[in-house]
């Protein structure tokens, strides 16, 4: 089943359910009026919501985030090679225990962006980047939750634009009471899918396909999700419920999707690679092979493009695809 959410005069927006192909939808507000409201009795109400035929056509630029807001949003770092890099970046050493006990911070999630909103470019000295994630939203998951509790829990799987401002960043942790400023709304894709809808492709709680970022009409980005991940997003699930007990309609993200090139930090699509999927690890390499960064942090009028595809070329979420303007 593929769900989405609609603009509409309500914050939460309209719930709707999707085809295959993304290209039709039908209006479930007489079964659940909002996602939240479908996740709050998931038992009883998806398989009446997986009955429906979606027979209206669907503008994808019409949907808002799945979730316009969410009770909790919490990013983790599944992939360790993207913090190697980034705390190589600022000259600071990497813990053993990363590999051991996942990082998580919560973010905010009173105000996402539609998949198609603009990216506010504030001030750009701040170093706007993209960070192209997965992310799941979960059931209720009690506190304590062991990883099968939590894989158990997972309801849907949609897309992440977890837009950072790099500039910022050093100073907030230097403060050593985690991000504030530099985590400004995040988008997600138009469409969460439930896991049947995946088929082959969801396998041991983790996606097999490539993550396509585009950055001003070229490749930058195709990442596999499955490749060089340290942590499963249920055992992020189940870290963030080590001492408090999570709420349906919980989102739980991946962290950046990295991968090495032959055992080293990377290598841009260009070059052969499967590319970053944000700047700050691209200008990491830079510097590792120059001496400095020269690819430059986004601006006004500089446009990404986040998207996965299957093995027939069909997008399964839609596309994240948003322009910075200042």
């Amino acid at each position: 089943m593929k769900l989405a959410t609609l603009r509409s005069d309500s914050r939460d927006g309209q719930l709707v359910v999707v085809s295959k192909d993304l290209k039709l939808y039908t209006d479930a507000h007489a079964i659940a009026p909002t996602l939240q409201s479908a996740l709050d009795h998931w038992d009883e109400l998806s398989p009446a919501l997986s009955e429906l035929t979606p027979d209206q056509p669907l503008d994808l630029s019409q949907c808002h985030s799945p979730l316009p807001r969410a009770y909790q949003w919490a990013d983790g770092s599944a992939y360790i090679n993207h913090v190697e890099l980034l705390r190589q970046a600022r000259g600071a050493e990497m813990p053993e225990t990363f590999y051991e006990d996942p990082l998580l911070y919560q973010g905010g999630s009173d105000n996402f962006l539609a998949p198609t909103d603009n990216i506010p470019a504030g001030d750009e000295s701040w170093g706007i980047d993209m960070e192209g994630e997965i992310a799941v939203i979960t059931g209720d998951v009690p506190m304590g939750a062991d990883v099968q509790t939590a894989e158990n829990a997972i309801r849907l799987v949609m897309l992440v634009n977890d837009v950072s401002l790099r500039g910022l960043i050093p100073a907030e942790l230097a403060k050593g009471f985690g991000f504030f400023h530099s985590k400004p709304p995040t988008a997600f894709s138009p469409v969460a899918v439930t896991l049947d809808e995946l088929g082959d492709h969801w396998q041991n709680s983790t996606l097999t396909l490539p993550l396509h970022v585009d950055y001003n009409g070229k490749p930058f980005g195709r990442a596999k999700a499955h490749v060089d991940q340290t942590f499963t997003l249920p055992q992020l699930i189940a870290h963030a419920a080590k001492t408090r007990p999570l709420q349906a309609g919980t989102i739980v993200g991946s962290g950046t999707v990295s991968n090495k090139h032959e055992g080293g930090p990377g290598l841009p699509v260009n070059e052969g690679g499967v590319g970053f999927s944000c700047i700050a690890e691209l200008r990491t390499i830079e510097t590792i092979n120059n001496g400095k960064p020269s690819t430059p942090f986004m601006s006004s009028g500089d446009h990404v493009r986040i998207e996965m595809f299957d093995d027939q070329g069909q997008s399964i979420f839609g596309a994240i695809d948003q322009t910075v303007v200042g």
